[in-house]
């Protein structure tokens, strides 16, 4: 402070005499450093004891660019998807989803012959299935781009990279075993809806669905807790196993009250909300 100002009284002249910082001010950015810095020891560790049989495999390098995908992802199907369609006439895409939908189902028996050897394969087919999300904008059924179903297929592959990375095989891969199981019936199930009213007469089985969906998540959910009950288990990253709980948990709750509003209580979503030919309600997925 200037001598000429040490007698003015600083209510008049400018406001309020400046003050020292509070401790909990001046404690603030040592705190997010060191958060930043326990967060960058924590990446360089999982970086530094990933399994060496990932590094060689597409998208296996660095999480920079499995997660620039997703995030370009939910950008397309949440904002420029729709805006490009607004004023367009939806795609009928009937070709591209017999042949997407069958090869994805034999993607899926793949993976559930090899289970623990297709780790990355599995991965990778949750990139793939992001095309679903992609023929619903392009035909315009945007009613089937929920929360639920973004929120699955973006989330989903994100955490799964990080599996396959450090602990590929090992207690996780039942997980992956039962979802590709799941993953053949349903890809069957849209391919045949995709072929149009030749195979309408066998497609009565859409309505059980949703029960495959939520057997599934009670079989992942118990599988995955008999860790909790081990007396000692060197599993390299525990929050794999917890992460994996809770999918089967909270995917449980989420379609149970699916299975409640649709069923018990007898509602129906609309008409509009179709995808392959079939009614909203059989399209609903758990991936």
């Amino acid at each position: 402070m200037r001598k000429w100002q040490a007698g003015w009284p600083w209510g008049l002249l400018s406001g309020p005499a400046p003050s020292e910082p509070s401790i909990a001010a001046r404690l603030a950015p040592t705190e997010s450093l060191a958060r930043m810095e326990a967060l960058t020891n924590l990446y360089q560790e999982m970086m530094k004891n990933a399994d060496p049989r990932m590094q060689g495999y597409p998208l296996m390098g660095s999480p920079v660019l499995m997660t620039s995908i997703l995030l370009t992802y939910v950008y397309f199907v949440l904002s420029l998807g729709p805006r490009i369609m607004a004023n367009r006439k939806p795609f009928q895409l009937r070709g591209f989803m017999i042949v997407y939908n069958f090869s994805l189902v034999a993607l899926s028996l793949y993976i559930v012959y090899e289970m623990v050897r297709v780790a990355w394969l599995f991965l990778f087919s949750k990139f793939i299935e992001l095309i679903d999300t992609v023929i619903f904008i392009l035909r315009k059924k945007d009613g089937q781009v929920t929360f639920l179903h973004v929120f699955h297929h973006s989330v989903l592959p994100w955490s799964w990279w990080w599996g396959v990375k450090v602990a590929p095989g090992g207690m996780g891969s039942f997980h992956a075993m039962i979802n590709s199981s799941v993953h053949v019936v349903m890809y069957l199930y849209y391919g045949l809806s995709a072929l149009g009213p030749v195979a309408q007469p066998y497609l009565w089985w859409k309505k059980h669905m949703t029960a495959i969906q939520l057997i599934q998540f009670v079989l992942v959910s118990l599988h995955i807790s008999q860790y909790y009950f081990m007396p000692s288990c060197n599993y390299q990253y525990p929050i794999i196993i917890h992460l994996i709980w809770m999918y089967g948990t909270i995917f449980f709750v989420l379609f149970s009250n699916f299975w409640y509003q649709s069923y018990t209580k007898g509602k129906r979503l609309p008409r509009a909300l179709q995808q392959n030919g079939a009614p909203a309600i059989a399209k609903v997925k758990a991936n």
